[in-house]
């Protein structure tokens, strides 16, 4: 078994898929793994660092993924990278599929078995595998360190002999993992921090990291969370009220961060131009939904904006990735934990098995045809569905001790 790491073709991507730790334990399992050359140089992993762990270290993508069981990446696999995957190889990355369809199907051409390690389901034996919530606990962390880095004064109160300095103000929007570890890095920096979400279970969170909670409290409320956890998109009656809320609270922030993400859908608008324009000379607004159209108006993706009025808005792009070596950790374990229940531990081989309902849930690609019933096409739905009974037939037919007739499958 051969376990390719592969370094990011993105110049904006500085992870890496494994670090010294899990090449060794793929090693345990009885895997061989290369790496490409310079793969984790941007995480501050030199190769010699793998080749102490067991790696064979290869010059090119080409030469470490060329006779690959396993391709482990960061991101999707580029349109340059396919060619050099043979048909039939697995791919493990967070693979962006909403609204990437082209790139799916290119993928499903290649022959390839994609599987996106964000469509991870929400269950217990998956949570250590979570490839969102490890990355969005650090964007969480990142956010309020570049918000008080562009915030041109102190983070906590101090009573010194010359006056007392305020405490800043700090107020989150949208309390998933990003939001809650926002919240609990802005109390730790000493400021006073409020948190809204359109989710009712959220609010004894917020209080719980000692956060004020701020929401329209009505009967939609009661009600906007979805099966899974994620919060449901509101009406526009709610949202109205939300933001009329929003309004008067936001015109006394030194500090926004907005994290509201919405699985396959662009980023919700929470903060308005005029918002912007209501608040105090040198606040500062972080969007970490910026990559999605930004949940902040104004906002734009990899800048710095700053208004006539001096308020900075923040559309850092990657915001894990500025965490480069702790992502790639906290990533390498994920793909790890999610790779070894691919592996039969006796014959030491990969053994996907099809059935189980992580390989379900995160199975793209397989057999030349898009298979995940969330991106199919009419036509992916077909030929998924023409190949399923050619290969019951060859089975059926292997198990009767006969041989298929040419062109049956």
């Amino acid at each position: 078994m051969r376990i390719a790491v592969l370094s990011e073709t993105d110049s904006a991507e500085p992870r890496v898929a494994a670090v010294p730790e899990t090449v060794k334990k793929f090693k345990a399992l009885g895997a061989d793994v290369v790496v490409q050359a310079g793969a984790g140089r941007k995480a501050g992993i030199l190769d010699d660092e793998y080749e102490a762990a067991g790696a064979l270290i290869a010059g090119s993508a080409a030469d470490a993924a060329g006779d690959a069981d396993l391709v482990l990446k960061v991101r999707r696999p580029s349109a340059e990278e396919l060619p050099q995957l043979k048909r039939g190889t697995a791919v493990v990355a967070i693979m962006d599929p909403y609204g990437n369809e082209d790139a799916l199907r290119a993928m499903a051409d290649s022959g390839v078995d994609g599987f996106a390690m964000e469509l991870m389901p929400r269950i217990t034996r998956a949570q250590v595998m979570d490839v969102l919530s490890s990355q969005a606990n650090l964007a969480g962390y990142r956010a309020v360190v570049d918000g008080a880095a562009e915030y041109g004064r102190a983070m906590p109160m101090m009573m010194t002999a010359a006056g007392t300095v305020p405490a800043a103000r700090v107020f989150v929007m949208g309390v998933g993992v990003a939001g809650l570890q926002a919240i609990a890095t802005a109390r730790r920096l000493g400021a006073v921090v409020t948190a809204t979400d359109v989710r009712p279970a959220t609010k004894e969170q917020v209080e719980s990291l000692g956060a004020k909670f701020v929401a329209v409290e009505d009967d939609e409320f009661k009600q906007a969370e979805t099966a899974g956890g994620y919060a449901k998109e509101m009406s526009a009656g709610y949202q109205a009220k939300q933001a009329e809320l929003v309004k008067g609270h936001i015109a006394k922030q030194d500090i926004v961060i907005t994290t509201a993400l919405i699985p396959g859908r662009p980023a919700p608008k929470l903060v308005s131009e005029e918002m912007v324009a209501s608040m105090k000379p040198g606040s500062v607004l972080v969007d970490l939904a910026v990559e999605r159209g930004g949940n902040v108006a104004g906002a734009k993706a990899g800048e710095v904006v700053t208004n006539d009025r001096g308020v900075k808005i923040v559309g850092h792009v990657n915001v894990p990735g500025r965490l480069a070596a702790t992502a790639s950790s906290l990533y390498a374990r994920n793909l790890y934990a999610f790779v070894e229940t691919l592996i039969d531990k006796e014959t030491k081989a990969l053994a996907i098995n099809w059935d189980d309902e992580l390989v379900k849930a995160t199975n793209l690609t397989r057999d030349g045809s898009v298979v995940h019933a969330s991106f199919q096409s009419k036509t992916d739905g077909a030929a998924s569905e023409a190949a399923s009974v050619g290969l019951a037939k060859s089975e059926a037919n292997k198990a009767s001790g006969t041989a298929a007739p040419a062109g049956a499958q």
